[in-house]
């Protein structure tokens, strides 16, 4: 046998004893996997973790998967290995190490309807630039002289509309409002416009497809959303082709201030208008509808409110004024903590996309680098051990247990208010801490206030909010509305004469 016979001969069982060993070293290095069951092949147990819920649970699932395994665990979801994590501790730590251990990483779907320049699936150096464009248009300052009063209009402009004991469905009503309000605020379309509402019928489907099954076929709600999402796209290059014939560009909108103000590709831009667009209109609706939700079931919070914006509006009154300022915003303390109550219990966003990008260690237990990582916000939200009887609505918790009025106080001091504080992560955390928070806050306050100093709503049909993931209530809140007497007010009193 020649020396090249020989050395062929001996390649296959080397490599083969190289293999195994990589294969034992691999699974030794990882054998403190979370406990878990990885379910069915390729699909895993995805089927049962996105079966619908109440929104203001963590669901069969992960109640069952907690009970069995712990707050982390293993699974297979999304057709990936993944870690799920229900444990505060750990989110924080996969929130706070974006870009050195984990990133951002979306099922390949999201990135298909949204586009692959949305800032919601960008990664690195591009997706701080686009944040950084959004921070500095939603700057303190721009919420401040101009934002705050935009907000203001839409909200009274929807709310005027209202009549004495109609049924309104609450959440069409947030959602009207808060897309007007990105439409204007992103391309200054004005509402009730022809082309505005044009465009938010196709918005409407588009949003069908983004929460539907990924099925790429003739007739089914993702392709009917990406054909919507050409037209959404070819109507902004249109109003990006005006603004560059124009002598004097509208720096007022986002589109006029990304025109002049960054490097970005047309495709860049157009993507990341449609994301902001999709961010800024549907999670502000659906908290919006959940505070109605939750307060008409809370009357003791509602009186609250009631003499919180009363105070406000009687100084409004007092000093002349007509609108409400930001030194007003500050003082609608206790309707803060409504906003703070409403998203821990709703929980717009339950969950997160991550990828571990490094081998990582917590507490004894192996995250290979490659694995699919969920931080369940919504689980720390409601688990017992970080809030107080976390399943009830507790605006009170967010204050000292001494403001607690009896029998509502959810605090038990400082201390506890300090530790929920810690666990308290609606907006996400990082790097990637939402940029549009401080204005989903004031889009909150700015309706809350008009809502309590105008009308008394009840439920008009039982309706509650699902989790499919995404939240949603199935008959979109139906309520039935009656006008607060008028004898008081002036200034913040809506009339009905509005039309929307």
């Amino acid at each position: 046998m020649s020396d090249l016979e020989f050395f062929v001969f001996l390649v296959p069982p080397i490599m083969a004893v190289l293999i195994i060993l990589n294969l034992f070293k691999r699974k030794h290095k990882f054998q403190n996997l979370p406990p878990g069951d990885m379910g069915w092949p390729f699909l895993g147990e995805t089927i049962g973790y996105l079966r619908p819920y109440s929104a203001t649970t963590i669901g069969d699932f992960m109640q069952d998967h907690i009970s069995r395994y712990g707050k982390i665990f293993k699974s297979n979801l999304f057709g990936e290995p993944t870690i799920v994590s229900a444990d505060a501790g750990l989110n924080r730590y996969i929130l706070q190490n974006e870009g050195r251990l984990f990133e951002c990483n979306y099922p390949r779907s999201i990135g298909g309807i949204l586009g692959k320049w949305s800032m919601l699936v960008q990664v690195g150096q591009m997706h701080r630039d686009m944040r950084m464009i959004s921070l500095n248009f939603l700057s303190n300052a721009r919420l401040r002289n101009q934002l705050l009063s935009e907000v203001e209009k839409h909200t009274v402009l929807v709310l005027g509309s209202w009549k004495q004991d109609s049924v309104v469905c609450a959440q069409d009503e947030a959602k009207k409002f808060t897309f007007n309000f990105m439409a204007e605020h992103i391309m200054s379309l004005q509402p009730g416009n022809p082309e505005t509402e044009k465009l938010k019928k196709e918005y409407i489907t588009f949003m069908k497809g983004v929460v539907s099954a990924p099925l790429n076929f003739p007739g089914t709600a993702y392709r009917k959303a990406l054909q919507s999402r050409s037209t959404i796209l070819g109507f902004i290059e249109t109003k990006m082709e005006e603004r560059h014939n124009e002598m004097n560009g509208n720096e007022n909108d986002l589109l006029g201030w990304v025109l002049k103000n960054s490097n970005l590709s047309k495709e860049q831009i157009l993507d990341l208008l449609l994301s902001l667009l999709f961010a800024g209109h549907e999670t502000s609706s659906v908290a919006i509808a959940l505070s109605i939700f939750f307060l008409e079931s809370c009357p003791a919070a509602v009186q609250q409110l009631t003499e919180e914006h009363l105070e406000i509006s009687r100084a409004k009154k007092q000093s002349g004024e007509t609108e409400l300022n930001w030194d007003d915003y500050k003082k609608m303390e206790f309707t803060q903590c409504v906003i703070n109550e409403t998203l821990r219990l709703g929980n717009v966003v339950r969950f997160l996309h991550r990828k571990a990008v490094k081998d990582v260690r917590y507490k004894g237990y192996d995250i290979p680098c490659g694995w699919k990582v969920l931080p369940v916000i919504s689980a720390a939200h409601l688990d017992p051990s970080l809030f107080d009887r976390p399943h009830d609505f507790d605006p009170w918790r967010w204050q000292n247990a001494e403001e607690s009025p009896s029998g509502k106080g959810g605090s038990t001091g400082t201390s506890s208010t300090t530790k929920s504080s810690n666990n308290f992560m609606p907006f996400g955390g990082g790097p990637r801490l939402c940029a549009g928070s401080e204005l989903a806050k004031l889009e909150m306050a700015i309706f809350i206030h008009y809502l309590v100093l105008n009308f008394h709503w009840k439920l008009a049909a039982p309706d509650q909010a699902f989790a499919y993931p995404y939240v949603d209530f199935p008959n979109a809140l139906p309520i039935t509305i009656q006008h607060r007497s008028s004898n008081k007010l002036n200034h913040h009193i809506i009339t009905s004469n509005s039309s929307y």
